[in-house]
């Protein structure tokens, strides 16, 4: 199903509808500040292995984030982190990066990488914070495959795609080319793992 979203002023009824989807174990192709994203429910189990097989991944070797609306979920699913580290994700958050942090107990196990740690998200896109409020607890995501620049931004060609294989994609507008930032906070000394499209000069 191809569902067209405002994306400064996402309706309501259409959130609910997509939310109620991944409650149920749907799978989504969504867009965020930067490309559009596969997504599921962090606790529907079956939707996470579905992703894994799309993107042909082991879930524990899987670079798998965890997309929030605010930094509200950040005490459930990360460790204690230091107040230079809470400082630098309030600085930047919203905005297009990743953040891997130590995962805490309350990560489902399949979600957890061999490290322990989890990346955190808060994408600067209206539709995806509305889809995480009305969810109330982060979506699972990964970056959607693809050879080519509309593979991965055109929605269109997406839904063209993958129709057969997630159960809705959000027409949101044309996605972003490149990817967010990923940046390990696992220790004090910060390590860039990827030079997306956040600046980045810590």
């Amino acid at each position: 199903m191809l569902i067209h979203i405002h994306p400064t002023d996402p309706q309501p009824r259409l959130i609910k509808q997509v939310v109620e989807t991944l409650q149920n174990g749907g799978i989504i192709i969504y867009p965020t500040d930067t490309i559009y994203g596969l997504g599921c429910d962090i606790y529907q189990t079956k939707a996470v292995e579905r992703i894994c097989r799309i993107k042909q991944i082991d879930p524990k070797k899987a670079r798998l984030s965890f997309v929030c609306s605010d930094l509200s979920h950040l005490s459930n699913f990360a460790k204690q982190i230091s107040n230079s580290t809470y400082r630098i994700l309030r600085e930047h958050l919203p905005g297009p990066y990743t953040f891997i942090l130590p995962a805490s107990k309350q990560v489902p196990k399949i979600v957890q990488s061999k490290k322990d740690t989890i990346g955190l998200r808060i994408p600067d896109n209206r539709i995806v914070q509305a889809l995480v409020k009305e969810l109330g607890h982060p979506i699972l995501s990964t970056t959607l495959p693809g050879e080519f620049i509309e593979d991965y931004t055109d929605p269109e060609i997406m839904y063209e795609n993958y129709q057969n294989l997630v159960d809705i994609v959000i027409d949101g507008g044309i996605g972003g080319t490149v990817p967010s930032t990923i940046i390990d906070c696992t220790d004090d000394d910060y390590e860039v793992i990827r030079m997306g499209a956040g600046e980045w000069d810590e």
